[in-house]
């Protein structure tokens, strides 16, 4: 049994936060440099090259790449060996989560109540927590902001199986179109397949916070996420939406087994601020 304590979770969570939202990955500023190479358009072009300098302002200054710093959303991996001690988990990550956006300057987004009152809690409190139990003794944290403008054009459809490979396609495609200009593109698109509703969800959120280097490790999935980016960046969309072929920088693939008489997609979109950090205890 490995002992980890509350406070080291915390201070991990905070460090993430202002990392995450100030330091593009290296993964999404290569996507942008090799996407640099392929695109026809002029206009796409300078805009892929003013996103990366503005990246590097970001980094250079430990700014914001972007005003909205989202809801923080942490997937946590605990092994089964691991105990934590001086206080609650997920009390820890929350705790991480104030310390960084408050002492990190972000834009602090979570409101307490969705629908009536929609107080600001002012400090990004709550975090949105995903924790899988795991073999070992490890513990490991990823935390990816999610912004309002990607995010509002995510998708659920409850396919049947008779709707097939085609019917996933035209909700990845309709998802896109619909979110046009509006998610900051170029995007990446996380689509999720299987389970039930809200596993399918979840599925695509962890694949929009997947590497971008990553594949799926299935070969007809990870042929999929190549015909699917193809289709997504014929659409003509490009960077910002003002026109090019670069829509989108990946789409990936997650899946989880399903009923026999369904079929669930949902489909989760990152702006071109595809963020996300990761550390392991």
């Amino acid at each position: 049994m490995r002992e980890i304590d509350a406070a080291t979770i915390s201070a991990a969570v905070a460090k993430l936060a202002v990392q995450a939202c100030c330091h593009l990955p290296a993964d999404v500023q290569d996507a942008f440099r090799q996407r640099l190479d392929k695109e026809p358009s002029p206009v796409g072009r300078n805009i892929l090259e003013q996103l990366l300098e503005n990246a590097d302002i970001a980094a250079r200054d430990d700014i914001p790449i972007c005003q909205d710093t989202g809801l923080a959303v942490v997937f946590a991996e605990v092994g089964q060996d691991v105990h934590i001690t001086g206080g609650d988990f997920e009390a820890a990550i929350h705790e991480g989560v104030r310390r960084g956006y408050v002492d990190g300057y972000l834009r602090k987004s979570c409101v307490a109540e969705p629908l009536f009152e929609r107080k600001n809690t002012g400090d990004n409190t709550p975090a949105v927590i995903h924790t899988r139990i795991v073999p070992g003794d490890g513990l490991t944290l990823r935390l990816a902001p999610k912004g309002a403008g990607s995010e509002n054009k995510s998708v659920v459809k409850m396919l049947v199986p008779a709707d097939g490979i085609e019917g996933v396609r035209k909700v990845v495609l309709d998802a896109v179109l619909a979110a046009g200009p509006n998610s900051c593109p170029p995007m990446v698109v996380g689509v999720g397949l299987g389970g039930t509703m809200e596993v399918a969800a979840l599925c695509a959120k962890r694949a929009a916070a997947r590497d971008l280097e990553s594949r799926n490790p299935d070969p007809r999935y990870a042929a999929f996420e190549d015909e699917l980016l193809e289709l997504i960046n014929r659409t003509g969309i490009g960077p910002q939406g003002l026109g090019g072929e670069t829509t989108a920088l990946k789409v990936h693939v997650e899946w989880a087994p399903t009923h026999i008489a369904s079929l669930p997609v949902a489909v989760n979109i990152n702006c071109h601020a595809a963020r996300h950090a990761e550390v392991r205890l």
